[in-house]
């Protein structure tokens, strides 16, 4: 049993980064069979499996989410090959490719050189986030928002400590702190979308990774309406799952052949513009990809 720790150790986020990108490279294959996502209780538990057809390997995760619980959210992963099996923190895990699926979507979609980045959300997933987003971008500040001020303050002294070279502060509102981001993370829970798009610069790359029910909301439709380019993990799971999708489908503001799962957009680079768009309700391929170098590093 591989414990947060250990999981940290076994992989970097750099390393989870790429080992996600393959992942989805693969998925754009055909080399994964990914059974859609269960859900009980009215997502309170969830089951996410993966099996990758050239190895014969499979992951398997299940996930308790509780509000108002600490941790909210509890779990576990298991890791299958022909010669045994790894079995780790799922939170871990999640925060980790889920991260990294930002860094992915950030490193393909957002300009080179952009610096500014907005995080909304201080919850268990926001770190991830923001060193994921620094893998692959030169980031100089960090704009900071959260429902709470103090959850927000203490977590802004711990990033400006973990990236003594990034001007951290915290924003007085998510319109705020997105006013003049080049790269936006949305990390929360939320049913009612964080911002409006006109708080946006013209031109800005959004991460949205905390709604996974069609209840729930992050983004403004008129965001995924306007967008130049609106990638997802996978069309089916966000049709399924993503709200702020489903919900600009059913009013007509986004069609679903517009939309671009994120192996697709690897294997062919979009041309983008203006604004940019990824939304990940979250695919077990991201977990088969960081189990696999937690089992490399379990059998050396």
């Amino acid at each position: 049993m591989l414990d947060a720790d250990a999981v940290r150790t076994a992989v970097p986020m750099t390393a989870a980064v790429d080992a996600v990108r393959e992942a989805f490279l693969d998925l754009a294959a055909g080399h994964f069979v990914v059974p859609q996502r269960l859900s009980f209780g009215g997502g309170t538990t969830l089951v996410m499996s993966a099996c990758h057809t050239p190895t014969s390997t499979t992951v398997v995760k299940t996930l308790s989410l509780v509000a108002g619980r600490t941790p909210m959210i509890l779990g576990t992963l298991v890791w299958n090959t022909a010669e045994g099996q790894v079995v780790a923190d799922a939170i871990e895990v999640t925060t980790l490719r889920t991260g990294a699926a930002s860094g992915v979507a950030t490193d393909l979609l957002a300009p080179p050189s952009a610096g500014r980045l907005a995080l909304l959300g201080t919850g268990a997933q926001a770190a991830d986030q923001v060193r994921a987003v620094a893998a692959v971008r030169p980031i100089r500040r960090l704009a900071v928002f959260g429902r709470s001020r103090s959850r927000a303050l203490a977590f802004a002294e711990r990033m400006a400590a973990e990236f003594p070279d990034v001007t951290t502060r915290v924003a007085s509102s998510a319109a705020d702190a997105v006013s003049d981001a080049e790269i936006v993370c949305c990390a929360t829970s939320s049913s009612t979308p964080l911002f409006d798009v006109d708080d946006l610069p013209e031109r800005v790359h959004v991460n949205a990774i905390g709604s996974y029910l069609p209840s729930m909301r992050e983004l403004p439709a008129g965001l995924l309406g306007g967008a130049g380019c609106v990638v997802v993990d996978q069309v089916e799971a966000a049709l399924e799952e993503a709200g702020e999708v489903i919900h600009a489908v059913d009013n007509g503001l986004v069609s679903r052949a517009s939309l671009v799962d994120l192996g697709d957009a690897l294997r062919t680079r979009p041309e983008v513009s203006g604004r940019t768009v990824f939304k990940s309700v979250g695919l077990a391929v991201q977990d088969w990809a960081i189990a696999r170098l937690l089992g490399d590093a379990a059998s050396q």
